[in-house]
């Protein structure tokens, strides 16, 4: 079980999501959601706020369930269901500090990502749909 946090500037007239460089295999160098694998002692958001915090130095967002994504190939590692959730922030009141297992993180428009790892790019559709509707 592992969770991805796709995170929003809600400053921004136009849709940025934060990214972390992933600096292990599988996709080591790609870029990605924060996220990872939940801890058997963590509830689903207890995860999804520590690897927020670990992957980009963000702490305390206030974090929706958006969608579980489970496609049995989704990790090339082995069977991963991951629950993603969206948060949005003002990226002018956060500095990024990347750890962990990410050796960077930055802002990106939304509408011209780089080549994401996992199903990443997935995750990020959906949560512009979900923005856009409410």
């Amino acid at each position: 079980m592992a969770v991805d946090i796709v995170v929003f500037d809600g400053a921004q007239d136009s849709a940025q999501v934060l990214l972390i460089k992933r600096e292990s295999a599988p996709f080591a160098g790609c870029w990605a959601l924060p996220g990872g694998f939940v801890r058997i002692d963590e509830s689903l958001e207890e995860s999804a706020q520590r690897e927020l915090s670990e992957e980009a130095g963000i702490a305390n967002a206030s974090l929706t369930q958006l969608h579980v994504f489970g496609e049995p190939d989704r990790d090339p590692r082995e069977r991963v269901i991951s629950v993603a959730f969206l948060t949005t922030v003002d990226a002018k009141c956060v500095t990024l500090r990347p750890g962990s297992d990410a050796t960077d993180a930055g802002w990106f428009a939304a509408d011209s990502l780089p080549l994401l790892a996992f199903d990443h790019a997935d995750m990020i559709a959906l949560a512009m749909q979900r923005v856009k509707a409410n």
